[in-house]
């Protein structure tokens, strides 16, 4: 499949996927768009000193580059477990000229299924698996979902993946997506998440943000 790489408003890099005609971040900035729905919307709402994160959607690694940047900001310990069917080659990857360059290096030469300290708080587990065949062996505190659109990618928006997220995750726990569909919305809450409604990224007014009582 041909991967173009483009550069978004606020100067960082995503990709494109012309035979989907998808996106991997927002045109609007890639970095502006993770931080706003993964960062700000999801880890900074967890009050933990130690805290679990199951990625679906490991893609470019920037949500993992911005993670373990908070991370190490905050002095929290993460476990950070991400998945991806189809991992990009190195020759894209050595291409996203990300601002930490030697960390997002890191990331990408750690190996595949193995869990790995990537710095003294952050420890990555990358898989290479696809969303319906993972078996959710952990228990998280925060999900990022980022898979392609519904519209997309349907197979991986489906009542019976969010009921398996749902059983996976730790009482108080946060999911966040930047999808706004109401149908996402009511499969979340039929899960059993409490869903809102929050403002989203640039250029996307709404995302959506699902809490599990504590």
């Amino acid at each position: 499949m041909k991967i173009e790489i483009q550069t978004t408003a606020d100067g960082s890099p995503t990709l494109f996927l012309p035979e989907m005609d998808e996106h991997y971040h927002s045109v609007n900035g890639a970095i502006r768009e993770s931080k706003h729905v993964y960062i700000e919307a999801g880890f900074k709402q967890c009050r933990k000193s130690e805290i679990h994160v199951l990625e679906m959607g490991f893609g470019t690694g920037l949500n993992v580059l911005l993670t373990a940047l908070e991370a190490e900001n905050q002095k929290i310990k993460v476990f950070y477990t991400g998945l991806e069917k189809f991992p990009l080659p190195a020759e894209i990857t050595d291409r996203l000229n990300y601002s930490e360059t030697s960390l997002f290096q890191a990331i990408h030469q750690a190996e595949w299924g193995k869990s790995e300290p990537v710095t003294p708080y952050f420890h990555l587990k990358k898989i290479q698996t696809g969303f319906n065949d993972f078996n959710f062996p952990g228990k998280y505190d925060i999900v990022y979902y980022d898979a392609f659109a519904p519209d997309k990618q349907p197979g991986v928006w489906s009542s019976e993946l969010f009921d398996k997220i749902f059983s996976a995750m730790n009482p108080g726990g946060i999911i966040t997506t930047y999808c706004a569909k109401g149908s996402i919305r009511r499969m979340m809450q039929q899960a059993g998440f409490t869903v809102e409604r929050i403002p989203g990224p640039l250029g996307k007014r709404e995302m959506l943000r699902g809490r599990i009582k504590n």
